[in-house]
């Protein structure tokens, strides 16, 4: 699983979660590297778990001739409190690492395959995903 070797604070702020957000991704939202990538088209927050799941899924069906890049980095803590924890008594423990996905972000590119298997595998993995994406070419 993808985590941070060293991160300057344990937890970090929340933030605040906005049900329709009109915030649109500024960066990475272009094919920079593959021929085929797979753009998110919701806002969600993606767990390290969840981006390696859908990392294996690439890898098992592109076989050793395709490539694939992951151009999303979980950095950002979360934390959870134990079960049956009556309220107060601080923040939970950090519990792993996730990242915020804005719409338009580009979050795995392939190449190598042919096209039908490229936009196939990329579907296959955006299932894995707690958000909704489509598949974009260069």
């Amino acid at each position: 699983m993808m985590f941070p070797k060293k991160v300057k604070f344990r937890k970090w702020h929340t933030m605040r979660r906005n049900p329709k957000p009109t915030k649109l991704a500024t960066r990475g939202i272009t094919v920079a590297f593959g021929s085929h990538g797979l753009k998110a088209t919701t806002h969600a927050r993606v767990r390290s778990n969840q981006i390696e799941s859908a990392r294996k899924v690439i890898a098992r069906a592109l076989g050793k001739t395709g490539k694939q890049w992951i151009r999303i980095f979980p950095d950002k803590p979360y934390t959870q409190k134990p079960p049956e924890v009556k309220l107060g008594k601080g923040k939970g423990d950090p519990q792993g690492y996730e990242v915020e996905v804005w719409p338009g972000r580009v979050m795995f590119e392939v190449d190598g395959v042919a096209d039908a298997l490229a936009v196939q595998t990329l579907i296959k993995a955006a299932k894995k995903l707690p958000l909704t994406a489509k598949v974009v070419t260069r």
